[in-house]
């Protein structure tokens, strides 16, 4: 399967940069529908150092916002997008399923659910690893100038 969009083109839409963009390709994309990326999980990242020392578990609220960055490439590629920033605005009905530790490879698929007054929005997204549920939910996004 050849990439859709790289880490390049990824900081094309987000404004997202090290350490915390959190995804490294899109291999799936449905202009203005849906996104599935990858985030590959590393021993290196920054977070494991305190997160736990000797037992690492990447944190939720990491998974939920590589959610939300996969969420943001389909949500910048709107017309209504164009000019502003979005913003992480909330989530509902988020639910962690399983750890993720060094080695691991997030598949992240994020479907636009609805855009109200060109404005405001939500997003389903689900995070697997090896085909397996790692966290799931509804997040709410707002588009700023």
């Amino acid at each position: 399967m050849t990439d859709v969009l790289t880490v390049e083109g990824i900081q094309k839409l987000l404004p997202h940069r090290y350490p915390f963009l959190l995804v490294d390709r899109i291999v799936e994309y449905v202009p203005g529908e849906r996104a599935v990326g990858i985030k590959n999980v590393t021993v290196n990242e920054p977070f494991f150092q305190g997160h736990f020392p000797g037992r690492p578990l990447m944190p939720g609220v990491l998974i939920v916002e590589a959610m939300a960055q996969v969420g943001g490439v389909v949500v910048m590629q709107l017309p209504q997008a164009q000019g502003h920033l979005s913003v992480f605005a909330g989530m509902d009905k988020v639910r962690f399923r399983r750890q993720v530790t060094p080695g691991d490879q997030l598949i992240i698929e994020a479907t636009l659910v609805r855009l109200r007054l060109g404005r405001f929005g939500q997003v389903q997204a689900k995070a697997m690893v090896n085909g397996e549920l790692v966290a799931e939910g509804e997040l709410l996004f707002s588009l700023v100038e």
